[in-house]
């Protein structure tokens, strides 16, 4: 069984058929979870699945489980998967290559007549990348017990649709208990989404776990006023009050060591008019770091400073925080296995933490879980520009391929 690989071909075809369903004019793809284009991704995997023998079924949740099955189909699955959703411009790696790997690994299964004792699932996790609805990776997080299932669908969008109209509108409402079932192991191959492979040299990322994040949304008020008659030293500009938060929240960054990630990405104003002065700015702060004390020592930093800026320009402050996920140490046995695969194939590898969260951050918390990085040039990610090498993603399926066997059994 060690000389049994994937078809790099294969994989690389199938993630350009699955880049063309949103593709945008910069080379990327705009797929945002519980679209029609997400719709259209997630038909496509489906047909996928089913011409492969798989038996899928979706749960409440719209997460989507196509299963190979096992001689003893009485043992809990071994996982793998990640997510069809991308962010407005992003790439045609993040998530899909996780989705599509797992694919390929239940083809080369079928190509070389491998039977596994335990079954085999593959799975699309719903609205990873959370543009539509404020909160990532959260159909995983209701499947691990994270999340309440009717918290989630009740979620809305900023046209006010829900969470759950809208997997009803697509199609993929299903009719299985969104709240987990029982998982051997769960593995998610990923980009890297960073620079450190490819400066290393390494093909592989053996992932050690994923710092912590805390998101906050920031409100602050002002009073409107026409831009030409107020006078500079009476005016309560909202935006101005923002703009000097953002800053300092970027010069706080640089205060500790190793630096926390701070990111503030998205600002809405009102009411939005060239001639008239701000009197409500509205922004969000993403804040990582792999020391939870760090991260909780930096949001009191954060509030603190926003809170003095506020008050020295007559400004009234909201400070929420919206979401809060705790540092993720990896299971030792799922990390021990995609190291020595690598190893045994004779692909060069490195132990590596995350930046970013995944669904596997969730799934860490539910059963034995692991994660595989291949690199992405530059480390560019979310972006259109977004590029891996096909022999990469083939070798990291390649360690996928085996770790999941040495899991399931052969039969």
């Amino acid at each position: 069984m060690n000389n049994l690989r994937v078809n790099s071909e294969r994989l690389w075809d199938s993630l350009m058929e699955m880049g063309r369903i949103g593709a945008t004019a910069g080379g990327g793809v705009g797929r945002l979870a519980l679209t029609d284009l997400d719709r259209q991704a997630r038909d496509l995997f489906v047909r996928w699945c089913e011409q492969a023998g798989c038996v899928v079924r979706v749960d409440r949740m719209g997460n989507i489980f196509a299963r190979r099955q096992g001689s003893d189909d009485t043992r809990p699955p071994v996982m793998t998967g990640s997510h069809l959703d991308t962010q407005p411009l992003g790439g045609k790696f993040d998530g899909i290559y996780g989705v599509l790997a797992g694919l390929e690994i239940v083809r080369t299964l079928n190509d070389a007549g491998v039977r596994t004792l335990a079954p085999i699932d593959v799975v699309n996790w719903t609205d990873e990348e959370g543009v539509r609805f404020g909160s990532g990776t959260l159909a995983s997080a209701v499947f691990s017990g994270l999340c309440e299932p009717d918290d989630a669908l009740t979620r809305t969008d900023l046209d006010g649709n829900t969470f759950g109209t809208e997997l009803e509108r697509i199609g993929y409402a299903g009719n299985v208990a969104a709240n987990g079932h029982p998982v051997a192991a769960f593995i998610e191959a990923h980009i890297e989404q960073g620079p450190i492979l490819e400066a290393k040299g390494k093909t592989i990322g053996v992932v050690l776990g994923a710092q912590g994040q805390r998101c906050f949304r920031v409100t602050v008020d002002g009073e409107e006023g026409h831009a030409g008659t107020l006078p500079m030293e009476k005016r309560r500009d909202a935006l101005v009050g923002a703009a000097r938060m953002i800053d300092a929240l970027n010069r706080l960054a640089f205060e500790h060591k190793p630096h926390p990630v701070i990111t503030v990405g998205a600002l809405q104003v009102r009411p939005n008019s060239r001639n008239t002065i701000p009197g409500r700015a509205v922004f969000s702060i993403d804040s990582r770091h792999p020391d939870n004390a760090v991260l909780a020592t930096l949001a009191e930093r954060m509030s603190q400073a926003c809170d003095e800026i506020a008050g020295n320009a007559d400004l009234a402050l909201k400070f929420e925080q919206i979401s809060h996920r705790a540092t993720v140490a990896f299971d030792d046995g799922c990390i021990s296995a995609i190291r020595d695969t690598a190893s045994r194939l004779g692909i060069a590898h490195m132990d590596i933490y995350s930046g970013a969260g995944h669904d596997a951050c969730n799934l860490a918390r539910y059963t034995p879980t692991g994660m595989i990085f291949v690199p992405c040039e530059k480390g560019i990610s979310h972006n259109e520009k977004e590029k891996a090498l096909p022999q990469d993603l083939a070798a990291g399926c390649d360690v996928l391929l085996h770790v999941m066997l040495e899991r399931a059994g052969i039969s």
